[in-house]
C-alpha cells in the first residue's frame, strides 16, 4: 500500500526509518534483511541504538545466522571503524589546499619552497606574521632596472592572497 503524509508531512526521514524497519519484520530473517539493517545503521552514522539492537534481534531469531553472528557483528564493527569519511576528508583538504597554493605561487611568480614554508608554518602556529622579512624573501626578484617597480603593492596583493588561503585552511589538517 502507499503512503499518504498529512499536512506539515516534510520531515519525515524518522518516519521512513520506523517504517521500514516495521516492514522487514515481516520479512523472513536473512543475510540480505541483515545487510539491509546494516546499511540503515551505517546510514544512521553507526550511532541509532534501535537499529544495531535490530541487528542483533534479527541474526538471533534465525537458526541460519546464528553461526555466523560473530562474522556479522565483526562486520557491523568495521562500518563503525571506517575512516573512510576522515581519510576521503583528508586528501580532499591537501588535494585543495596544493591547488590553492600552486596557483598563487604561479600568479605572483613567487618562490615555491619558500612560500610552502611560510604558509606551513602558519597554519602550524595558528597564525598569519605578515611582519619581518618572511614575505619579502618569497617575492620574485626585482631588477634594480625596473623603471617602476611597485612592490608595495605587489607584497600587499601577496599578503591578501596568502593570507586568504590560511584563513581558509586554517584547522582543518
Amino acid at each position: 500500500g502507499e503512503r499518504t503524509g498529512g499536512a506539515g508531512d516534510d520531515d519525515s526521514s524518522g518516519d521512513d526509518l520506523v517504517f521500514e524497519i516495521e516492514l522487514v519484520k515481516q520479512v523472513e530473517v536473512n543475510i540480505d534483511y541483515i545487510l539491509m539493517l546494516v546499511a540503515l545503521y551505517n546510514k544512521s552514522s553507526c550511532t541509532d541504538n534501535e537499529i544495531f539492537v535490530s541487528i542483533q534481534k534479527a541474526v538471533d531469531s534465525s537458526t541460519q545466522l546464528r553461526n555466523k553472528k560473530e562474522l556479522i557483528n565483526k562486520f557491523v564493527d568495521e562500518i563503525n571503524k571506517i575512516d573512510d569519511i576522515n581519510t576521503q576528508w583528508k586528501l580532499f583538504i591537501q588535494y585543495n589546499f596544493e591547488k590553492e597554493i600552486s596557483s598563487i605561487i604561479m600568479q605572483e611568480n613567487l618562490k615555491d619552497a619558500e612560500t610552502r614554508q611560510l604558509v606551513e608554518d602558519s597554519l602550524r602556529d595558528g597564525t598569519f606574521k605578515t611582519t619581518g622579512m618572511d614575505i619579502d624573501q618569497i617575492l620574485p626578484p626585482v631588477s634594480r632596472f625596473a623603471k617602476d617597480s611597485n612592490r608595495p603593492a605587489k607584497k600587499a596583493v601577496v599578503i591578501a592572497k596568502l593570507k586568504s588561503l590560511f584563513e581558509q585552511f586554517l584547522g582543518l589538517f
